[in-house]
C-alpha cells in the first residue's frame, strides 16, 4: 500500500531498528515504547488488520507467531514472559492500518491490558 508507514518501512525507505526479519515477517523497535522492550511484529505483505487475513493467507499468522517465538528467545524473555497485543480498528486504538502485533516485555505487567 502506497501511503502505509509500515509498508514504507518494509521497503527500507524509512529507517527502523530491526529486531528480526525473514522473507515474510519484519520486527522492529517501537519508537514510542510502552514497556522496556516494545517491538512491532508485522507481515511484509499489507493486511489492514486481522480481519483482512483471508483463508488463502492464513499461514501468515503462523509465520508471525513463529517469528514471535524467535524474538522472545533472542531477547531473553521466553522464561519471564511477554505480552502480545494486536489492535483491530480505530475504536481499539489501531493507529497504523497495517496488521501488527505489539511484543511487550522487560518488566512485570499487571493483569489488565490498559
Amino acid at each position: 500500500m502506497e501511503n502505509c508507514l509500515f509498508c514504507i518501512i518494509v521497503k527500507g525507505e524509512v529507517p527502523s531498528e530491526k529486531v528480526y526479519e525473514d522473507d515474510k515477517v519484519l520486527a522492529f523497535k517501537d519508537i514510542n515504547p510502552a514497556t522496556p522492550i516494545h517491538v512491532l511484529v508485522i507481515p511484509k505483505k499489507h493486511y489492514e488488520n486481522v480481519l483482512d487475513v483471508k483463508e488463502e493467507d492464513k499461514e501468515i499468522i503462523a509465520d508471525i507467531f513463529q517469528a514471535i517465538n524467535k524474538i522472545a528467545e533472542k531477547l531473553g524473555v521466553e522464561k519471564d514472559g511477554f505480552r502480545i497485543i494486536s489492535n483491530c480498528g480505530k475504536d481499539a486504538g489501531q493507529e497504523v492500518m497495517h496488521l501488527h502485533f505489539h511484543f511487550l516485555a522487560g518488566g512485570k505487567m499487571g493483569p489488565k491490558i490498559i
